[in-house]
């Protein structure tokens, strides 16, 4: 790959002969065109960049201000490859580092940046479609609504349904008077319904004006409804509209429903309520959104498709065993309510080979088309089993990893991962590149490593804490006004258990940081100005795995190979409740029964049985705290306790050891053992008022599952039905 660098007329310092050297030195990375001297690349010096792009090779362009001019420049040189057969790449050096006080010292990070953007492209996910005819409804007050009409009409099928106000006298669009009760779906695919109560029909109404001029208690006016507060019931309207039939005040309420592709909301209230609503649906709460609304909506006529940004592996999912809830992180994160519980198992089963059928284990549905790909369900999933899929973690981590080396290599110390929006942290960040090159701010400091996510909320704990076991000092994340709130104090909560775990192995100063700038430049200038903390003596090699908890457990046991000081590590560090992904299982030996219920909810393995006696056995490397076992317990004895338990060198947290154990209770009549004393005597107690097990028939309750068979067929005074 060739990279064409330019200092933009000589407003930032670019050291080639260092870039290069770092380039040459980071695995797969390339250091063609660096030592290149650019000033004006995209005005004078343009005929470089034409040559370079009839040379056939892959180009990186450091530059993102002129990308629209590099590409419409490409498709005009003759002899280069069409943009479609070898896209180019861009990589913004200026507002990252160049533009800042420090630029002369941002060669490590400069380096880092353009091997990362050298990266092969993320593998392909499969796709999400709409399909969109352009059939358009406008909700809320007659007069905005036919004026929105009138800017769609030319390209859009319009169907008004307006909450009062005068219409237009020209009969120009569709239009429905009355109460939305319900909307729902996506671009494409959105379902309304609505209530009118009124007795004029306007479908029927010609607007012929007979019926408010002869109103005599002025109910009527131009909106075309009744009042029905002020009308007096003389009648004088109906017989004016006879002919039409349009008035009827015998109607009922009439229930409404249409399908439409696209929905313009200029009530005072939008119909979604989440703070992310469907594709295909704008609000617009004042005249300034207006405009942007239309001009979206009018370009929402074909078909569309979006990656499919998420994984989902049901068979570790902790949501849901037998109807009963467990976690619920990722259905009350997410801003788009795309995900929603499928904890039923009524009358469902799954097939197994050879055609038997077993009970389905329920977990969550997510709906593709309203998922936006913040990916903040699969940052607090405990489990993995949401993971992100356009990057995967596999891919993400790949590019952690290659700014990190990049940088050390090339002398950087104390580096921030400083995570960030592809489109508000950019612009964030642009801004305040800008500034600092009028020296009024600091500008974004050397060690500071910016890298754009699709969403900020998609990259969590196992990310954050791979990236410090590589050799980040520090991980922050950029978040700004369009965050949701949800997703602010998911981000708040992971981060304060990763900063719990390392405090707790000894590592001092904050190393993970929410920066909230709400498009304030300056307050983002002060905030990347914090100091460093303790980082990992010697980083690690290992790669990000598309499992979360194995990533979890890699870095765990790099980081307790390598404490600061040589410090022996902590039996036990206490984590934050919110969002754990690790801890231990607490049982009330008074209480339980050993029912094993809790074996059976588990979703993760944590809990098991012994087969050969009586015990609860847990493994505390495998629970996810998801409360199934909690909330599945009939005995109300089982309670949680976030931790990660770092006894003998992390190994202990490994080892299954028994929670409770119990006497068996062995059978009255053959002496097998089978369940527990405290089990039967439990069972005894609450059977003594029953018929059926009454006088010897009580006996049974102290019998094997053989020998209480046994004992029924062949008790002679007991009446068989085939005796009646």
């Amino acid at each position: 790959m060739k990279t064409l660098i330019c200092d933009c007329n000589r407003s930032m310092t670019l050291d080639r002969p260092a870039l290069s050297q770092a380039l040459t030195k980071t695995p797969g990375a390339s250091a063609e065109g660096i030592g290149d001297v650019h000033s004006v690349l995209c005005r004078r010096e343009a005929p470089a960049f034409q040559r370079a792009a009839r040379s056939g090779e892959e180009l990186l362009v450091a530059c993102t201000q002129e990308s629209r001019l590099f590409q419409a420049l490409a498709e005009h040189t003759e002899g280069a490859p069409a943009l479609t057969e070898r896209p180019i790449r861009f990589v913004n050096l200026r507002e990252t580092g160049g533009w800042s006080r420090e630029g002369a010292a941002a060669t490590p990070k400069l380096a880092a940046l353009i091997a990362a953007a050298q990266l092969p492209s993320p593998e392909p996910v499969g796709t999400v479609s709409y399909r969109s005819a352009g059939h358009c409804l406008i909700l809320g007050p007659a007069a905005r609504a036919e004026a929105a009409a009138a800017l769609l009409a030319d390209k859009l099928e319009l169907s008004l349904l307006v909450d009062g106000g005068d219409l237009q006298q020209a009969h120009e669009f569709a239009v429905q008077r009355g109460r939305l009760t319900q909307l729902t779906g996506w671009l494409g695919a959105f379902a309304a319904r609505w209530e009118d109560a009124n007795p004029i029909d306007l479908d029927l109404c010609t607007r012929c004006n007979a019926c408010i001029e002869v109103c005599p208690e002025g109910a009527i006016d131009f909106g075309y409804q009744v009042d029905l507060a002020r009308c007096k019931a003389h009648r004088d309207c109906v017989a004016a509209c006879d002919a039409a039939g349009a008035i009827d005040f015998n109607r009922g309420p009439r229930i409404s429903e249409g399908r439409f592709d696209l929905v313009l909301d200029l009530g005072a209230t939008p119909a979604f309520a989440m703070h992310q609503p469907p594709q295909g649906y704008f609000h617009v709460g004042s005249e300034t959104q207006l405009m942007p609304a239309v001009f979206a909506l009018r370009e929402m006529v074909g078909e569309f498709e979006k990656p499919k940004f998420f994984r989902y592996e049901q068979r570790v999912c902790a949501h849901s065993r037998n109807e009963q809830i467990g976690c619920t992180a990722c259905i009350d994160v997410c801003s788009a309510q795309a995900i929603r519980s499928d904890a039923s198992l009524k009358g469902k089963t799954v097939g197994r080979k050879g055609g038997s059928a077993a009970p389905l284990t329920a977990g969550i549905v997510v709906e593709p088309h309203l998922c936006v790909g913040c990916g903040a369900c699969s940052t607090v999933c405990p489990t993995g089993a949401i993971s992100y899929g356009y990057p995967g973690p596999v891919d993400l981590g790949h590019r952690v990893r290659t700014l990190l080396k990049t940088y050390a290599v090339a002398g950087g110390r104390d580096a921030v991962l400083l995570l960030h929006s592809q489109e508000e942290g950019t612009s964030l960040i642009n801004a305040l590149g800008r500034v600092a090159s009028t020296h009024r701010a600091q500008g974004m400091p050397a060690r500071v490593l910016p890298m754009a996510l699709w969403h900020s909320a998609s990259v969590g704990l196992d990310v954050w804490l791979s990236a410090f076991a590589q050799g980040a000092n520090q991980v922050w994340v950029l978040v700004g006004e369009s965050e949701a709130p949800a997703y602010r104090q998911a981000l708040a909560d992971q981060m304060a258990l990763a900063q719990a775990i390392l405090h707790g192995l000894g590592y001092a100063g904050e190393h993970f940081r929410l920066i909230d700038a709400r498009g304030d430049v300056a307050s983002l200038d002060a905030a990347l100005r914090a100091a460093p903390a303790q980082g990992v003596a010697r980083p690690a090699g290992f790669a990000i795995q598309p499992d979360k908890r194995g990533t979890l457990e890699l870095v765990l046991g790099h980081l307790i190979d390598c404490l600061p000081d040589a410090a022996p590590p902590p039996d036990v560090i206490v984590l934050p409740a919110a969002g754990a992904p690790y801890g231990n299982v607490l049982v009330d030996s008074a209480k339980c029964t050993l029912c094993l219920a809790c074996v059976g909810a588990c979703p993760s393995r944590a809990l098991a049985d012994n087969p050969d006696q009586p015990q609860l056995k847990f493994i505390e490397k495998n629970c996810v705290q998801c409360g199934l076992c909690q909330s599945t317990c009939p005995e109300d004895a089982i309670r949680l306790e976030p931790r990660l338990l770092l006894a003998d060198g992390g190994r202990e947290r490994t080892r299954s050891r028994v929670l409770h154990e119990a006497q068996p209770f062995h059978c009255v009549r053959c002496a097998k053992p089978f369940g527990t004393l405290r089990a039967i005597e439990t069972m005894i107690t609450r059977l003594a008022g029953h018929a059926a097990f009454q006088g010897a028939a009580a006996e049974r309750l102290k019998m094997c599952s053989d020998c209480r068979v046994i004992d029924m067929y062949s008790n002679t005074h007991e009446q068989r039905i085939t005796d009646l």
